[in-house]
């Protein structure tokens, strides 16, 4: 009884997700996406996407990434992707990724806690491909409202190029398809403007 008691202090505790705003509009453009959403969002995006992976890549693993990679948010919020001090961030994130896999029954809480540092490490092809694609699916939502989460936190052009360009190490095709969108959203422009 106490290996289930665990379990489900962990899924009562990672249902916080969806208190957790992030800098991300809905398609819709009613409100800011939460991260539980999100999560939900990218895991789906691999399975839809999964022949643009490198070949051989485990897209189950990628998904299992996927669906973990930002239950430690509960605890250290999220950062926005264009914040300057976003790597002084990953020390609370690792604090929350100790209590909340901690939570589990030891077996269950190393593996997903693997799974987790494996994304976070991003040195296998499946971490890339799903480091891709959490990098992917915002910036697919910013080109369908016209970049309006861009333009309302004054994001440029180049910063969003910067950023996202990893995109490409792992899946040249998709990499290619954004950047194009976003250089025809910009027309030649740093900033959007209203």
């Amino acid at each position: 009884m106490q290996d289930l008691e665990q379990r489900l202090a962990f899924i009562k505790a990672i249902d916080a997700l969806k208190e957790v705003k992030r800098k991300t509009y809905l398609l819709s453009e009613t409100r800011f996406e939460n991260s539980a959403e999100h999560s939900w969002a990218v895991s789906t995006l691999a399975l839809v996407l999964a022949d643009y992976a490198p070949a051989g890549v485990d897209i189950s693993r990628v998904i299992k990434m996927l669906l973990i990679h930002d239950v430690v948010e509960v605890d250290a919020g999220d950062v926005f992707l264009y914040a300057e001090d976003r790597d002084a961030h990953k020390d609370e994130e690792r604090k929350a990724a100790d209590r909340l896999f901690g939570m589990l029954p030891e077996s269950l809480g190393i593996d997903l806690r693997s799974h987790w540092d494996e994304f976070e490490a991003e040195q296998t092809a499946e971490s890339q491909f799903a480091a891709a694609l959490d990098r992917f699916i915002p910036v697919l939502h910013n080109l369908h409202t016209k970049g309006r989460a861009w333009r309302e936190l004054g994001v440029a052009h180049a910063q969003i190029i910067e950023k996202n360009q990893k995109i490409e190490k792992s899946s040249p095709a998709l990499w290619h398809y954004l950047k194009a969108e976003i250089d025809k959203l910009f027309a030649g422009k740093q900033k959007l403007e209203d």
